[in-house]
């Protein structure tokens, strides 16, 4: 039976993927869920090593919201700069705490994808949403 061109649904959009970085597991959870009821797909990792090693795989990734915080091989920013080299479809976001540099977290992403601890996860959104639109 032929399938009429009414009965045909557009294909939606897919969903965005979020690289979540964070160390603190109770931080990472509640950022996690956030983002997920926010409509998008979350891959989280504790730290730059395990989300490198997630991006040299074919895993796709839109957005990389890393804690600059977060210790490892690379750290933070080294990750960030590893993304910007290697995986330039990924869009980079950055956070920290007070203690550390915006203006060089600036130098690593465009549009002042930076948020500076403790953010309302309704801005942490609204970046995102902004950098997916770029």
């Amino acid at each position: 039976m032929p399938v009429s061109a009414s009965a045909v649904k557009p294909a939606s959009p897919p969903i965005p993927i979020i690289l979540l970085v964070e160390a603190s597991a109770l931080m990472r959870m509640a950022l996690a869920a956030y983002l997920r009821e926010c409509g998008y797909q979350v891959t989280e990792t504790d730290g730059p090593g395990e989300a490198r090693r997630v991006l040299q795989t074919d895993a796709k990734v839109d957005v990389a919201f890393i804690d600059l915080d977060a210790r490892g091989e690379p750290d933070g920013f080294g990750l960030a700069q590893w993304i910007r080299s290697k995986r330039p479809d990924v869009k980079v976001l950055l956070t920290s705490g007070p203690r550390r540099a915006a203006e060089t977290a600036g130098d690593l992403c465009e549009q002042g994808p930076h948020l500076t601890k403790p953010y309302d996860h309704r801005d942490l959104e609204s970046h995102i949403r902004r950098l997916l639109e770029s």
